[in-house]
């Protein structure tokens, strides 16, 4: 996160499963690190990532705060720590979908913070062997630090970062992750799949369903249906698969097959 030179920041993580425990690897070398998590079960995790959890009021009371909640939560969340934050606090969230999160930060957090929001464009499955080269949407809400966390996120982390607007960053995201978490879905459904006898684009396939199938249902829940545009992919994907099944099922193929009572050769 941006600090003056040579000095460590203070990162508070608010919300410490699968998402925040990535960003505390991700960052211990970087920062001074400080979590919350409603859940005490948690703490474990929290000391092997040499993170202590600490109350509500003293993670949002950090330089800089992340809100890693899922986005369903996202509201409460703001609620709850927006009267602990200072002066010139800058607050980031992690959210799959933004024009929702954004709206939400904008509206729910006091006027003397800054908001960034982010979509890390990967997952503790797919980050498994590290952030570099990884994508990063970062859409600037309130104020003008958005180009220093940007460059933040390239230099220090080694990220892909992506300047753009809530607005735009579902749009892409709908189908980018709207069809990929569809498509994964339906396969898991008809799993057993074919492991043996495959091509490499099957083998590819089922290579991406396994990257999200582990993904916790709130990250579905929220590409499917708190992103604005997804329904709409979604429909149009739907409606092409409808045309392109009746197209396979032509005149000659239904006149060619056999009547009722009819023997087949």
């Amino acid at each position: 996160m941006p600090t003056p030179r040579n000095q460590r920041p203070t990162v508070g993580i608010v919300g410490f499963g699968a998402f925040g425990q990535l960003m505390a690897r991700a960052l211990r070398g970087h920062a001074t690190l400080r979590a919350h998590d409603p859940d005490a079960a948690r703490a474990p995790a929290a000391a092997r990532h040499g993170v202590a959890l600490a109350s509500l009021a003293a993670v949002a009371g950090s330089p800089v705060v992340v809100v890693a909640v899922p986005v369903a939560g996202l509201e409460a969340a703001v609620a709850a720590v927006a009267p602990h934050l200072r002066p010139g606090t800058l607050v980031l969230d992690v959210g799959s979908v933004k024009v929702g999160p954004a709206a939400i930060l904008r509206g729910g957090l006091p006027a003397h913070v800054d908001i960034v929001a982010t979509h890390p464009l990967f997952g503790p499955e797919s980050a498994r062997g590290g952030l570099v080269g990884h994508r990063i949407a970062v859409c600037p809400v309130r104020g003008r630090r958005a180009p220093a966390v940007a460059a933040f996120l390239r230099r220090r982390l080694g990220l892909e970062v992506i300047l753009t607007t809530p607005e735009e960053h579902d749009r892409e995201a709908a189908v980018v992750q709207g069809l990929t978490h569809l498509v994964a879905r339906v396969l898991a459904g008809m799993e057993p799949l074919p492991r043996r006898m495959t091509t490499r684009s099957f083998d590819h396939l089922v290579a991406a369903m396994d990257l999200v199938r582990n993904d916790a249902p709130e990250v579905f829940d929220a590409i499917a249906r708190a992103n604005p545009y997804a329904a709409a992919v979604r429909r149009r994907f739907i409606d092409g698969l409808a045309e392109l099944d009746r197209a396979l099922v032509t005149p000659a193929a239904v006149a060619e097959a056999p009547g009722p009572g009819e023997r087949v050769a």
